[in-house]
């Protein structure tokens, strides 16, 4: 069979519960109720994983283009099922993730976590800072979170706990695996929060702030990154600290970790052409993201962030960095704009069939009723959105079904726009920390087995404490310098 029975039932029956069962409310349309009942249905079925997310997304795109919900017309209710695959926002995440490719092909990213360890790795804790570093350099151009922790900064991070014997098969772990592990998987969030291109839902939060507010918050990839500048970099330095609390490393003093660093980067040899290559569109990548080409010269010269992405990818393709065979084999970059297509479109069709706002007016009324300002209030949409991912093993399964209702009833509630858009699309990051199943690079790195389940979900649950109040606080102190709110 090609689908998991038990899963794939309850994904069903909970579909057909909502469309025939449950009575429609007072205020919403048949369509807008039927199109409901699929996307729980999807939902529950990426969550059980009852297929590949791939082939769940295909099947919502015929369901939306035979049952009919968005138009009677046939073929363009199959446009509207196909409709989000012209985003541009789509493409930029997985054109990004084809140009990630050259990080691991070239060995750039592996040869910039050795140099940073052959620096500053003479204390576990300054290993830890060197995984910190990487993660920060590797996450504006590496939009897939789980290969940047888990494909190119884990593999290091186990090669220096067995220079040390820190094996998790002899009882060793807690030697240093288990601390460099939970910096390492820690890193990927709180990165993932800092770059739109970090992490592959973000454009899908940029999205859905677009839509909520009518296009009057559009973040750009600039305004993101220096939003998200101040909160992320603290959060960043505070981390390895309050991991070596809860779990000091039993070797602290770390010698040899340079030398192992330094005859890694002797194994690798000089620096290839590819990899200079490489290193130099990521540079053309961040400066035309950036804008500084507009910025210096006025808006004649400003490149869209999609054409960017092109623009890198045609430069690796033309130099040999990277073949088209390679593009062919990138089956997570072709998976991510399918799936991502998928949920896009059902999420803005609920919104533009008036779900949306009919669900969010819902939490308006019912967090009205409490009597709290906006502070209070908001600040409880925003928890219960993001601890409400210890049911979800899909950070955008989650974005898709909650964040759009829960920024609108924010803003109902008198949030200001931009403050509240941006603690939400924190949060959206910072849930990963939560659980061993949050995102992709979870099991990855929870899988080497380093870390007990408890620790790790006691790690998750301080760590998502100590960064969104860095995120509320601080961030919020920077966004109000910047004159965001």
């Amino acid at each position: 069979m090609g689908f998991k029975p038990i899963p794939t039932i309850i994904a069903i029956l909970l579909a057909s519960l909502i469309w025939w069962i449950v009575p429609i409310p007072q205020g919403v349309e048949p369509a807008a109720w039927h199109l409901l009942a699929m996307f729980v249905g999807v939902i529950a079925a990426i969550i059980g994983k009852a297929m590949p997310i791939g082939a769940i997304a295909i099947i919502a795109i015929m369901l939306v283009g035979i049952t009919g919900v968005t138009n009677d017309n046939p073929a363009k209710a199959m446009q509207d099922a196909l409709s989000s695959f012209s985003s541009p926002l789509i493409w930029l995440i997985g054109i990004s993730i084809m140009i990630s490719k050259g990080l691991q092909k070239t060995g750039l990213g592996a040869r910039l976590g050795y140099l940073f360890i052959a620096v500053w790795g003479k204390r576990t804790i300054g290993i830890g800072y060197s995984m910190v570093l990487s993660e920060l350099l590797l996450a504006p151009v590496t939009p897939s979170n789980t290969a940047r922790g888990g494909g190119i900064i884990h593999p290091i991070v186990r090669a220096i706990s067995s220079s040390y014997d820190s094996d998790p098969e002899k009882g060793t772990q807690a030697r240093m695996g288990k601390y460099l592990s939970l910096v390492n998987y820690h890193s990927n969030p709180i990165t993932s929060a800092m770059f739109i291109t970090a992490t592959a839902p973000n454009p899908l939060v940029v999205d859905l702030i677009a839509k909520a507010t009518g296009a009057e918050i559009s973040l750009s990839w600039t305004t993101w990154a220096i939003a998200m500048l101040i909160p992320g970099l603290i959060a960043l330095v505070v981390m390895p600290i309050i991991l070596y609390w809860m779990y000091p490393p039993e070797v602290k003093q770390t010698p040899n970790a340079a030398q192992f660093a330094k005859d890694k980067l002797k194994e690798m040899g000089k620096v290839s052409l590819h990899e200079l290559i490489m290193l130099g569109t990521f540079g053309v990548l961040l400066l035309l993201w950036a804008g500084i080409p507009a910025m210096l010269l006025g808006d004649a010269y400003a490149v869209d962030a999609t054409t960017t992405a092109f623009l890198g990818l045609c430069i690796l393709l033309v130099t040999g960095v990277l073949t088209w065979e390679d593009i062919l084999q990138q089956k997570n970059a072709w998976d991510t704009i399918t799936w991502f297509a998928a949920l896009v479109m059902m999420a803005t069709f609920l919104n533009k069939l008036g779900l949306i706002d009919w669900f969010s007016g819902v939490l308006e009324t019912q967090i009205g009723h409490l009597g709290w300002g906006w502070i209070p209030s908001c600040l409880l949409l925003m928890l219960a959105y993001l601890y409400t991912h210890y049911i979800f093993a899909s950070t955008t399964a989650h974005i898709t079904a909650m964040f759009a209702a829960f920024y609108t009833a924010g803003l109902a509630l008198g949030a200001p726009p931009m403050f509240f858009a941006l603690i939400m699309a924190a949060a959206s990051s910072i849930m990963m920390t939560l659980t061993h199943y949050a995102t992709g690079t979870s099991p990855i790195i929870f899988g080497s087995g380093y870390t007990t389940l408890s620790e790790w979900w006691k790690a998750g649950f301080i760590m998502s404490v100590v960064n969104i109040v860095i995120f509320v606080v601080i961030g919020g102190l920077w966004w109000k310098m910047l004159g965001y709110w």
